[in-house]
This record gives structure tokens, sequence and C-alpha cells, in this order.
């Protein structure tokens, strides 16, 4: 048990610093409306990886032969994060001079569903974690017991990595103008759509780009 416990926990690190469209948002959200409102983004995005951990570990092998036949997916997921990009993109600096932000009860509400769409839409985090089990599982011997224990600490590992995070750029508040503010939001808007572009040029690969499985065979014969 303690041996899957350290097994899971470089792997939760790990999964905090995956570059993606939730890392710049998390780090944006802290350093912009602080650290409590940022917490309630990432509490969105880790209850999304819990569903997908489930539909993961339920449906494993089908479930990814499905996703490499339906690239489809992946091309709704990308829409969908470039159009928010291009949105954020257009937003015109504020003209306001005060940089300080009251969060109100609403607004931790809505920073918890935008961090929960922002993961579920990634069709890529589904595939990660149908990846993990695949690589993992016979090393548990597919025990619910240890599974449970492993894929919790490295959630856990990856929440307190975040809350690590968030302090970190929460310092970066007193260095933020509205210009900066404004030039932030654009640079993350551009992250965004280069997700978007990413994500649909891979529903748009043939087939055998696609084979996740050879992917994670690859993987396994290098370790």
């Amino acid at each position: 048990m303690i041996d899957d416990i350290q097994a899971a926990i470089p792997l939760g690190v790990l999964l905090a610093f995956m570059i993606g469209p939730v890392f710049f948002v998390l780090l944006e959200t802290s350093a912009i409306k602080g650290a409590r409102a940022a917490i309630a983004l990432d509490f969105g995005v880790i209850i999304a990886d819990i569903i997908f951990l489930l539909i993961a570990y339920f449906s494993s092998f089908q479930l990814l032969e499905n996703l490499s036949n339906q690239p489809g997916l992946y091309v709704f997921g990308g829409m969908i994060l470039l159009l928010y990009g291009i949105v954020t993109f257009k937003k015109r600096a504020a003209k306001e001079a005060n940089t300080s932000f009251k969060v109100t009860r609403n607004d931790y509400l809505g920073l918890f569903v935008k961090g929960f769409l922002l993961n579920f839409i990634n069709i890529g985090v589904l595939v990660f974690w149908l990846g993990v089990i695949i690589v993992v599982g016979p090393s548990l011997d597919n025990q619910p017991n240890r599974m449970l224990v492993f894929f919790g600490s490295m959630l856990g590992a990856y929440f307190i990595t975040d809350l690590i995070k968030i302090v970190l750029a929460k310092q970066l508040k007193r260095y933020l103008t509205p210009a900066r503010i404004f030039w932030v939001k654009r640079g993350l808007a551009v992250i965004l759509i280069i997700c978007g572009v990413v994500l649909i040029t891979k529903g748009f690969l043939p087939k055998d780009k696609l084979n996740i499985q050879d992917g994670l065979e690859m993987i396994q014969e290098h370790e």
C-alpha cells in the first residue's frame, strides 16, 4: 500500500505541471482574482478528472477503441476551446485602474463550472486517464482497493501541487496593472486557441495516427 502511494505521488505532481489550457487559466485566476477563486476553479477541474477516471476505469479498452474510431470528439472539444479563446482575445482592456476583484458566491460557483467544463471538453484528458489505467492497472493487479489508493494519492498530490502553484501565482497580483492584466488575458487566449487547433488537428488525422494503444505499448517498452 505504501509503495502504491509512493508511486502515485510523482505522477500527481507531473499531472499538475502538464501544459494545457487548465494550467494557464488556473495561474491567471490566482494572479488576478485570488487564491480562493483559483481553488474553486481547481475543484471543478478535479471533479471532471474524477468523472473521467471513473469512466475510464469501468470501460477502459472498449472506450479507448471507440475514441480512436470517433475523432470527431476531438474536433468538438477543440472547437469549443478555439471559440472560447477567440472570444477572450477580442475582449477589450478594462478602463478602470483598480485591479482589486471582489469575488461573490455566485462567482465561485461560476469558476467551479468553468474549471469543470475546461477540463471536461478536452477529450485528451480522458485519453490520458485511460492510458494511465491501462499502463498502471496490471502492476496493481487490477485490485479495486489498490486502484482507489493509487489514484486517490495521485489526485491528492495533484491538488496539493496546484495549491502551491496558486499561492505562488497570487504573489504576482501586486505587479498587475490593467494593461498587464489585458495582455495576460490575451496571452491566455492565444494558448487556448493553440490548444483548440491541436485538438481539431487530431480529429482530422488518419486513424492510424490516433492509435493510442500503440503509443502506450511504446511507453511500456521504454520503461
